[in-house]
């Protein structure tokens, strides 16, 4: 029984942790354009940690009807959440990098529109037109 509360709280935490970048990323780029805030990242993993935290309570109580160690399952979600975490951003960095608009230069100039970002701009185009004929 502990694995499947465990294994539901992996599912609450990768969530978690996709969700909190989406919104460290809109709220980077409202405060300072280019800049990472590592507050923003410890305020990710705390977020992430409480949700998990209160899965895993609610899990190990009531549907498991074990005893719950605090300290022992914030370090093993702590354990759990850290490498969760560092992939994602990762992946987060990695997928942002592709589909950014241009590369400026030193100066602010741009230097060159990306591709990607405006084939994925054409795509999105041709879904707006998607049900054009039943409207008429």
């Amino acid at each position: 029984m502990t694995v499947l509360t465990y294994f539901v709280s992996l599912i609450v935490i990768v969530i978690s942790v996709f969700i909190s970048l989406v919104f460290k990323n809109e709220l980077e780029g409202m405060f300072r354009r280019g800049e990472e805030f590592f507050a923003f990242h410890v305020c990710n993993v705390l977020i992430t940690l409480m949700v998990a935290f209160a899965s895993q309570a609610v899990l190990t109580i009531y549907i498991a009807e074990q005893r719950f160690h605090v300290i022992r399952e914030i370090l093993i979600l702590l354990a759990i959440i850290t490498p969760i975490y560092l992939i994602g951003h990762h992946a987060f960095e990695k997928y942002k990098a592709v589909y950014r608009k241009y590369v400026p230069a030193e100066q602010g100039k741009v230097l060159v529109l990306n591709e990607k970002y405006l084939k994925k701009k054409k795509r999105l185009k041709n879904l707006k037109n998607y049900n054009a004929m039943s409207k008429e």
